[in-house]
């Protein structure tokens, strides 16, 4: 008989999460380094990335930029790809969120939501994409939204962004169809992060509701009545860069308990 064979290991593979500090991302990289992958952390804020990477195994290497800045982005990631090897797993997590009415949205404000949650990934992508090519396979994990498959009140330019996030993964699958690389999107419903928290305080602010009605009103749509486990995102992420998920590709992924069918 053969060795056990091992689908979720990742061994030998190199993960760059973008916003990999906390929330959504951090469960990423943990999950991934679990599997074995050696796992790279971007972010704004260094206190959070050395938090989240104390409890790596694996860890890579850390690099400190605010996505939205162009050459700040790829500055980062040569530090990274120099200092950790090329990678193979790019996880596209950075992402922010704002709650306006659209006739009170700026063009301020319009054009960071794309740049943060669209325009970011795709910088990250395109310069990280000639070294998957030359290696023949790579994964690239876009983390989107159910914002990205459906509309919410108030979140317009939000909605949009994710919007092209999705489709920006479905273009980029199929260029990439006949490449060992595969292209994902995953979209969460409202998760258990500090974002989540953060929109909880928006809502109190503005309509006086207690923090638990808010909550409520915020997990209306769902028909699970919860909030998302960063964890079962993260899992859903280590599958898709598992050999077994290499027949999925240009996927948006609903992890939102039915929210979304």
């Amino acid at each position: 008989m053969g060795a056990e064979r091992r689908p979720f290991d990742l061994t030998g593979r190199h993960a760059l999460v973008t916003g990999g500090g906390s929330g959504i991302g951090a469960a990423i990289a943990l999950a991934l380094d679990g599997a074995g992958a050696t796992v790279s952390l971007l972010g704004r804020t260094m206190k959070t990335l050395e938090q989240t990477a104390e409890k790596l195994a694996n860890r890579g290497r850390l690099a400190r930029a605010d996505v939205t800045v162009g050459e700040d982005l790829l500055a980062a990631l040569d530090a990274v790809t120099a200092d950790a090897g090329a990678v193979s797993i790019l996880v596209n997590n950075a992402g922010a969120a704002i709650s306006a009415p659209l006739e009170k949205t700026g063009d301020d404000a319009w054009r960071h939501m794309l740049d943060v949650n669209l325009t970011s990934a795709m910088r990250a992508t395109r310069h990280l994409l000639a070294p998957m090519k030359k290696a023949g396979a790579g994964r690239i994990i876009n983390v989107a939204s159910t914002a990205g498959l459906k509309g919410y009140a108030y979140v317009a330019a939000y909605c949009a962004a994710k919007h092209g996030l999705v489709g920006l993964t479905r273009a980029l699958a199929m260029e990439l169809a006949k490449s060992a690389i595969t292209v994902n999107a995953l979209c969460p419903g409202f998760a258990d992060t500090p974002l989540l928290e953060r929109s909880l305080d928006e809502i109190v602010a503005k309509t006086g509701l207690g923090r638990g009605e808010a909550l409520e009103k915020l997990l209306a749509g769902s028909p699970q009545g919860r909030a998302v486990d960063p964890r079962e995102v993260a899992a859903a992420a280590v599958w898709l860069c598992s050999p077994d998920a290499r027949s999925v590709t240009g996927q948006a992924i609903s992890i939102s308990g039915g929210e979304v069918m």
